[in-house]
């Protein structure tokens, strides 16, 4: 029934998309907010089904590169694994170590594993991007990001 790749996958991710939905209509309300704590999780959730809808009808026939393409070699699955890793360490340290550290370190730490070499660059990206980021969030969109270990 779904010969294409394309069908087949998009099916998957529309499952995806309307559990992702299902749980975003979950998110409490909050009366005094201007933007409530629901519109980017919906936002992304109707995106989401739309996306996969138009890939379902979108007109690929696969050809042998894009088959070979597919293969992925046994050193990036062990960088991806690696990056995976990264990540679950990012969610795990984000609520003690606070936004500003754990998004610092996680920007550094991944990219130099991922083979950036200019270290004074790469600290100064890392550190300046989270700042502008919490200021951009706490203060202007008055969202609340965890603080951890520093007193602001």
């Amino acid at each position: 029934m779904f010969k294409a790749l394309n069908q087949r996958i998009s099916i998957i991710l529309l499952i995806i998309a309307v559990a992702y939905l299902v749980m975003a209509y979950q998110l409490p309300a909050y009366p005094y907010t201007p933007v409530d704590a629901d519109v980017i999780p919906k936002g992304l959730g109707y995106l989401l089904v739309f996306l996969s809808i138009c890939l379902f009808f979108a007109k690929d026939s696969e050809t042998e590169e894009q088959r070979s393409r597919r293969n992925i070699p046994l050193k990036d699955i062990g960088t991806l694994i690696a990056v995976f890793l990264f990540i679950l360490l990012y969610i795990t340290l984000l609520e003690f170590l606070g936004f500003i550290i754990t998004t610092t370190l996680f920007i550094y730490f991944c990219s130099w594993f991922l083979g950036y070499k200019k270290h004074l660059t790469n600290g100064v990206v890392a550190l300046i991007f989270p700042i502008f980021m919490y200021i951009t969030f706490t203060k202007f969109l008055q969202i609340s990001l965890p603080q951890g270990l520093l007193p602001f």
